[in-house]
């Protein structure tokens, strides 16, 4: 499983005077700080211990050496779809990679709007249009993991399954990325005064106040 991590913008989606687009540098650089991020080595290191656990990929063995080969394997995955969606095709198809709250009200007009984000974003001048950027990054991912993926996952009909479910992770982490200052704000109402206080501490803490 990959993890989407986008960038999040804060400015609202239909709010075209205060749209700012990204230059190919500004997504290369985007790329590479979800790149060098410990979310991104953490993140796999999970997987790959879950994988092993389930006797994922009963091929690579096991031990740290059955580990290693996991980890290398979704490390790949999550970097190659990155690499794909965030820059290379961004930039050729003049889109944006950030994900951009829905600014509406109603707990189901944002979820839906966050679960349409992998099939609808905007382009660098700050018009909505096909995700060609997110479905293509899937899509080119999933067939460049035939690679270095054992021969039995290495079908069609695996390639497509392992398509639709980076689709539906995109979209499953954008609803996070849409409610994730609502869950914020709710753990600071209800967190100890000590939790709060360490957390006031933080660089950054003030940002969405």
């Amino acid at each position: 499983m990959v993890v989407r991590t986008s960038v999040v913008s804060n400015a609202a989606p239909d709010a075209p005077s205060t749209y700012k687009p990204l230059s190919a540098r500004c997504k290369f650089e985007a790329f590479a700080r979800q790149t060098y991020s410990p979310y991104t080595f953490v993140t796999a290191a999970f997987e790959a211990t879950w994988a092993q656990m389930l006797a994922e990929w009963p091929e690579y063995g096991g031990g740290m050496e059955g580990w290693g080969k996991r980890f290398g394997t979704e490390l790949a995955n999550t970097e190659s779809r990155r690499f794909f969606r965030t820059f290379l095709l961004a930039t050729l198809f003049h889109q944006d990679p950030r994900y951009f709250p829905s600014g509406k009200e109603t707990f189901v007009g944002r979820s839906w709007y966050a679960a349409t984000r992998v099939l609808v974003t905007k382009s660098d001048h700050g018009v909505s249009q096909f995700n060609a950027s997110e479905v293509l990054a899937a899509l080119f991912a999933s067939g460049l993991e035939n690679a270095y993926y054992p021969d039995k996952d290495r079908a069609v009909g695996n390639t497509m399954a392992r398509f639709a479910g980076a689709i539906g992770a995109d979209a499953a982490t954008d609803g996070l990325h849409e409610f994730a200052p609502d869950l914020r704000r709710l753990f600071h109402r209800h967190a100890p005064r000590k939790v709060q206080q360490i957390e006031q501490k933080l660089p950054g803490s003030h940002e969405d106040k």
